[in-house]
């Protein structure tokens, strides 16, 4: 039984670990970033993918940008029909939308990991993507409210009083 206060585990300096889990060369260390920074060299969800590659760093935030606009857009589902629906379609209903919030929280905390990798032009392209789901989903409404004959301008913000 050892007696040096590391409960029998052999000393070990801070970032290195035992059985050479870590390379301690300085051209495998991977450094976390802590703050913004701005540049194309971004590791995002997994290792090798967008570094030091524009084209891939575009493709990145592309995809990114287009996760941003679902989660918004899957957030607009149609209301559940509890009138004459027969029983085994309001199941089959309630089944899908519980699928679609799953998909929908699975792309918002996909957009959540990479913008924590402090990435600026991530972070510019996944509020964009939201904002542009949000337009979307808005403009939609507003559309089949219009259709409808329900002003919707409490709820719009937009004033369609004639002036």
């Amino acid at each position: 039984m050892s007696h040096d206060g590391n409960g029998g585990m052999p000393n070990m300096t801070p970032g290195s670990m035992s059985g050479g889990g870590m390379n301690s060369s300085s051209s495998e260390m991977m450094m976390m970033h802590m703050s913004f920074y701005w540049g194309k060299d971004v590791t995002i969800f997994f290792t090798g993918w967008a570094e030091k590659s524009l084209v891939m760093y575009i493709v990145a935030l592309l995809f990114i940008f287009l996760l941003g606009l679902a989660v918004e857009v899957l957030s607009v589902s149609p209301k559940l029909v509890t009138g004459s629906t027969a029983r085994s379609n309001l199941k089959l209903a309630v089944f899908v939308q519980t699928c679609i919030y799953a998909l929908r929280m699975g792309f918002a905390y996909l957009v959540m990991l990479s913008v924590m990798s402090y990435n600026l032009g991530v972070f510019i392209v996944a509020v964009a993507g939201h904002a542009a789901g949000f337009f979307l989903v808005k403009v939609r409404a507003l559309a089949v409210a219009n259709r409808a004959g329900h002003p919707m301008s409490s709820t719009m913000g937009v004033n369609n009083s004639k002036v």
